[in-house]
């Protein structure tokens, strides 16, 4: 029951400081979304072999026993029910032009918001569940549209620019993670 209680006093701290921050930063021209994950830094890290600096840096859940492992990651993906704490918040957004819409990275691995012309699976065959690779995430880190939209854990990437219509970002890496904005 105290590692119940636990994790709930840390949820209720995650969701006062994230709503504090986009108090504080949101506006009129500024949208923030986040990137999530669970990532189990003991098997994700250990998958690089010896010597590696680990990818996953998930320091909130994972110490407290409630974070994704590795093998769980391909074992959900590749039947089709994807990990739901991998997600990006909130799934749509409606933004007036010349919004900046900045996205943060508060999981423990590293993503990408990359725009595509229709959502599909990503650089990692083993997590497409069977979908196409879209080909804006052909490539991979090696594709440089791709690298550019990179957020490593703890950053954020802001986008800017965007014309009116509706816009399909997803993650090139976890394809599930996918944000429409819908820009007026």
């Amino acid at each position: 029951m105290d590692k119940l209680r636990t994790l709930t006093l840390l949820a209720g701290c995650a969701i006062l400081a994230g709503g504090t921050a986009a108090v504080a930063h949101s506006g009129p021209n500024f949208v923030q979304a986040v990137a999530l994950d669970e990532c189990d830094p003991t098997t994700f890290n250990a998958a690089l072999g010896e010597g590696g600096t680990g990818i996953c840096h998930n320091v909130a859940l994972g110490a407290l026993g409630f974070a994704t492992t590795l093998d769980q990651l391909f074992a959900k993906a590749a039947a089709g029910t994807p990990d739901p704490g991998w997600d990006f918040e909130p799934d749509e957004v409606t933004v007036r032009k010349d919004t900046i819409l900045s996205v943060a990275n508060q999981g423990g691995e590293p993503h990408t918001f990359t725009e595509v012309a229709h959502f599909g699976g990503g650089f990692i065959p083993d997590l497409n569940h069977g979908e196409a690779t879209a080909p804006e995430c052909m490539g991979g880190f090696s594709n440089v549209a791709v690298a550019r939209t990179r957020i490593v854990q703890g950053s954020h990437l802001d986008v800017t620019g965007l014309s009116k219509g509706t816009h399909l970002f997803q993650c090139c890496i976890h394809p599930w993670m996918r944000m429409e904005v819908d820009v007026k």
